[in-house]
């Protein structure tokens, strides 16, 4: 990643892995809560209102198991916001801003952009070499 941040991603143990982190669509989908939830929150900020605790809660379908690829065919967010005297109408706008606006990863979903794959090969350190 370009920070450099360590980032642990598994499989589920039924896979033969660890479960030491999420698996890759489970950080696919908290990366679309996330950054919406972001979004969300610096607008509710701008028109002042308190939230006390806020998730978000993603959910989607999927094609059937065992055919791949297994895309999402829809996405569903739901966010779950408390606070004092929160207004309904501000929280309506701030999602609405974040699906609309300003969440980088809904709008990259929307767009459906054409993916590249390349490769590189790197000898390993004193592989290849003789006696």
């Amino acid at each position: 990643m370009p920070s450099g941040a360590p980032f642990v991603m598994d499989e589920y143990p039924e896979d033969g892995a660890t479960s030491l982190g999420p698996t890759p669509f489970e950080a696919f989908t908290a990366s679309i809560a996330a950054c919406s939830a972001y979004d969300v929150m610096v607008v509710m900020a701008k028109k002042r209102q308190k939230v006390t605790s806020y998730r978000v809660e993603i959910e989607g379908d999927r094609g059937p198991s065992g055919v791949y690829p297994r895309p999402y065919t829809n996405l569903r967010l739901r966010h779950v916001l408390v606070g004092e005297g929160l207004d309904e109408a501000a929280v309506a706008q701030a999602v609405r801003l974040s699906d609309e606006k300003y969440c980088s990863c809904i709008a990259t979903l929307r767009e459906s952009p054409p993916v590249e794959s390349v490769f590189e090969i790197h000898e390993a350190a004193g592989a290849g070499t003789g006696p």
